[in-house]
């Protein structure tokens, strides 16, 4: 059995054939099983969450996922998503590797977010805001620039050094970015925004979202986290990864317990894009929010890649 460490894991995974695979893999979900996940409250004082997410294609291979996340890792100089994932023969049932899951998860959902405002976005980016400065975030630019040009990128944090941190580490990849220093006005300037926080309040004010704004929400993923708010959720065109954004994230749902969103105001899954059920942006005036909760799809789309990857 090998072990692929984060290092590996990221130099196998080219982020162009990542976000392919899974525009693939959403176009024909019925090819693999993705069972509901585990989600268990592990430490109420520490908010730590413990995710598990197995997925199979039948004669191909098996993955299961085993995720923490833990909010106040920051504090200790720690990410917040940590974990490990078991990579099987689906035939035999051997292991055959154990990947990094904190890498894994980080690129799979950045390139998500990629596939999704490949449809939603708008066709050219001048500024795209990246709020918060952690490690998913830090995936966004090289995946994102699979699908579109992106001008500039900016970055806001609650501590600015983390995002001035966050700034160094892409311009030393080679995009041109900046530190927002005043979140509101940064929201305002962008037309594209990318929220991976641990928020449990909103981020994103729908009054300052201006027309032709693609928002896109990958932090929040349980009841009590929230990025958006309410205004915004209900005004949009709203997109979701998988059916179980509709309950989990505290930004849909409160919304949809007050009745000032219901399920059929959600215009598309990410499978409806990328089978063209759904054509995505209708309109440049059009403000889009995609709000994901991830999949185990995407980990064992990731997970395969980079198992093929590594002998070639």
């Amino acid at each position: 059995m090998e072990l692929l460490d984060a290092a590996r894991v990221r130099d196998l995974i080219d982020p162009c054939a990542l976000v392919e695979a899974l525009r693939d893999a959403f176009a024909h979900p019925d090819a693999t099983t993705v069972p509901e996940r585990g989600h268990y409250r592990i430490d109420e004082d520490l908010g730590a969450t413990l995710l598990v997410m197995p997925a199979w294609t039948k004669g191909d291979l098996i993955g299961v996922k085993v995720v923490g996340h833990y909010p106040r890792n920051s504090e200790r100089g720690l990410p917040a998503i940590n974990g490990s994932y078991l990579l099987a023969d689906a035939t035999t049932g051997v292991p055959v590797a154990v990947l990094d899951g904190t890498e894994l998860t980080r690129l799979r959902t950045a390139a998500a977010s990629a596939l999704a405002a490949d449809y939603l976005a708008p066709p050219r980016i001048g500024e795209h805001l990246l709020i918060g400065a952690g490690n998913v975030n830090a995936a966004i630019p090289v995946m994102y620039a699979a699908v579109r040009q992106v001008a500039m990128t900016r970055v806001w944090a609650r501590k600015p050094e983390q995002a001035m941190a966050l700034v160094e580490r892409l311009r030393a990849d080679g995009f041109q970015a900046q530190v927002a220093g005043n979140l509101r006005e940064a929201v305002r300037r962008a037309d594209v925004i990318t929220a991976a926080t641990s928020a449990t309040s909103p981020l994103v004010l729908g009054a300052d979202v201006r027309p032709g704004t693609h928002v896109d929400l990958i932090g929040a993923f349980s009841a009590s986290m929230i990025e958006a708010d309410e205004e915004l959720i209900t005004s949009a065109s709203l997109f979701i990864d998988v059916p179980a954004a509709l309950h989990e994230p505290g930004d849909l749902v409160g919304p949809l317990e007050r009745g000032t969103l219901t399920e059929e105001d959600v215009k598309a899954t990410l499978a409806d894009l990328a089978a063209g059920r759904h054509t995505g942006r209708s309109t440049a005036e059009e403000v889009t929010v995609f709000k994901s909760v991830g999949s185990s799809l995407e980990d064992l789309v990731a997970a395969r890649l980079a198992w093929s990857a590594r002998s070639s």
